[in-house]
């Protein structure tokens, strides 16, 4: 199997090649890797991904995974007042 078949992450589509080829380009961090390829940004805000992109930035930079550092996870979404919601459940 080649690297552009192996998905990282599925949220936004990035392949294990793609992720090469961002370390090629210098990218060599997880908050750089996440601001050229989106990764950590999908849906499930890195949950499933992370760890993945964590051990390749550690493999290519040669040190312990446990030395990387993974992205600040940040709500996709703003809260919502339980009581505007019960509020609102009438008017539908």
């Amino acid at each position: 199997m080649s690297k552009k078949d192996i998905i990282i992450c599925r949220c936004e589509d990035v392949s294990l090649q793609d992720i090469h080829d961002a370390l090629e380009l210098g990218y060599r961090d997880f908050e750089s890797l996440k601001r050229i390829l989106r990764i950590g940004m999908g849906p499930c805000q890195g949950q499933t991904c992370s760890h993945l992109v964590k051990n390749e930035i550690a493999k290519y930079n040669k040190v312990h995974p446990e030395t990387v550092k993974i992205h600040k996870t940040r709500p996709l979404v703003s809260g919502v007042v339980l009581k505007d919601i019960a509020e609102n459940q009438d008017e539908d």
